[in-house]
């Protein structure tokens, strides 16, 4: 499948389904290992990421969500442009959720201070 065409609105997405949340900005082997679990539990259900938008992002999110889409084990991915994940996922009731934003602002910020203290 043309990756383009996994990146979704919202209305596209079919039923159940189970999500992982995060902005995936620099794509890592937990985000893989968290796909890897997503899938595992709910092997019956497309796997749909939502990338997320924040600031100071270094790449913009259509960027992150193509990489994503890249991914075999992904089916769908949906961008949430500037909102809430609350609210998205409030409307897209996922019946599986696993959230990565927090470890993902984690992991970067790590990553940035690494990259400072080498520099």
């Amino acid at each position: 499948m043309d990756t383009r065409r996994k990146i979704v609105t919202e209305e596209q997405l079919p039923r159940p389904i189970r999500v992982v949340t995060g902005y995936f900005e620099v794509l890592r082997v937990e985000h893989i290992r968290a796909l890897e679990q997503a899938h595992c539990r709910s092997p019956h259900f497309p796997l749909v990421v939502l990338v997320l938008q924040r600031a100071g992002e270094l790449l913009k999110h259509a960027a992150r969500a193509r990489i994503v889409a890249a991914l075999r084990i992904v089916d769908y991915v949906v961008i949430a442009d500037h909102e809430d994940p609350d609210v998205v996922l409030e409307r897209v009731r996922p019946a599986d959720l696993v959230r990565l934003e927090h470890a993902d602002l984690r992991s970067s910020g790590l990553l940035i201070e690494h990259v400072q203290r080498t520099v």
